[in-house]
């Protein structure tokens, strides 16, 4: 018997068009035809979908308030180099007729790439036909959240890696007396008796720190992105001042809810609730609280790459039947380069819910 052969394209759905970047592509004969006006969106109704992604996204980003914005003009590759001059010694003693040695100047740079991030979500003609509200209004909204979520997440975890820690004091819950600092995730107290707390005092050794480490302020203040478990411990104190008692004479950041020490405090579900290599000595949860000075860290801003909303209609996208819709978004991000390690503190702690909270 011969050997029979089967084309198996013949059962491909003849003719199906590509997206191309310049116009429609067959994706079997490789013939283009030029793009309908007629398969597209109407320009409003583009521009309103891209407000409400941008404005859903915006709402929900915390982290990237204080950053560095480096613009990447296009076709200029995908890396951007930050760089600072390095700092002069203080001057000695001049000895007369003496040349005193001169010092050596020079530069560092830290560097950042980008990467490309996107989703998107297909929704089919007949819910969109049959649905009480507008799934593709309300599809937006929740990409919006979604990708403030995931620049959220890039952001904090590169600024993880930053060595710059400090540990809270464990506080004997019954006397709030200190019981000892820990110097490792490990060694923090998570149990009935003791706690590795973020207190008043925490705060007060924090801004000691960037202080010292001569960090300039942003606004005359310090900012601390926090997690809602971490700040509910921190808010019981008396010292608390809360944003509304000082919101008309300064600006107000995104998320903001107080200020303790000359540090102002941005509250932020996404802040880094912590297990795995960051467990505490009863095998829960840490948090990772950040500490800003000014210019601490840099977010490459892409010609081109920016967060961008991408609604195709059935017509476009819904194969031969026109039986969905899609929508989504893309954007190009380095998540975060760390410019001034010194400017980032990363301070440790447990909380009240570090048993039930789980890892985001």
């Amino acid at each position: 018997m011969d050997d029979l052969f089967y084309n198996l394209q013949l059962f491909a759905e003849a003719g199906t068009l590509v997206n191309a970047t310049g116009s429609y592509v067959n994706a079997y004969t490789g013939d283009t035809t030029p793009f309908d006006g007629s398969n597209s969106l109407a320009g409003e109704l583009k521009t309103f979908y891209d407000t409400e992604l941008l404005e859903n996204a915006r709402i929900e980003m915390f982290y990237a308030q204080f950053a560095k914005k480096q613009a990447l003009p296009a076709n200029h590759g995908t890396t951007v180099e930050w760089r600072k001059w390095n700092t002069f010694a203080k001057a000695s003693k001049l000895e007369e007729g003496v040349i005193p040695t001169g010092q050596k100047f020079g530069m560092s740079a830290k560097t950042g790439s980008i990467n490309q991030y996107g989703t998107y979500a297909a929704i089919s003609d007949k819910l969109e036909l049959h649905a009480y509200d507008d799934t593709i209004l309300g599809a937006t909204e929740e990409m919006g959240a979604s990708a403030a979520e995931t620049q959220e997440a890039l952001i904090r975890d590169g600024l993880l890696v930053n060595t710059n820690v400090m540990y809270c004091d464990n506080i004997t819950l019954a006397t709030g007396a200190v019981a000892g600092t820990p110097t490792s995730p490990d060694t923090m107290e998570a149990s009935d008796t003791a706690l590795c707390l973020l207190t008043p005092d925490s705060v007060n050794k924090a801004v000691t720190i960037m202080k010292k480490n001569r960090v300039p302020r942003i606004n005359g203040k310090y900012y601390c992105v926090i997690h809602p478990s971490v700040a509910y411990d921190l808010r019981s104190s008396k010292d608390w001042v809360e944003v509304h008692k000082y919101a008309a004479a300064t600006e107000i950041f995104n998320g903001e809810i107080g200020e303790l020490h000359g540090c102002r405090f941005i509250e932020d579900v996404f802040a880094p609730i912590l297990k795995g290599d960051y467990v505490n000595k009863a095998g829960t949860a840490t948090y990772a609280s950040y500490m800003f000075g000014k210019d601490a860290f840099g977010i490459i801003d892409p010609a081109g790459g920016a967060l961008e909303m991408i609604v195709k209609d059935k017509s476009q996208i819904g194969g031969p039947l026109n039986q969905f819709s899609t929508v989504g978004y893309k954007f190009e991000t380095n998540g975060c380069t760390i410019l001034y390690p010194e400017r980032v503190l990363r301070i440790m702690s447990c909380s009240s819910y570090s048993a039930t909270d789980e890892v985001n």
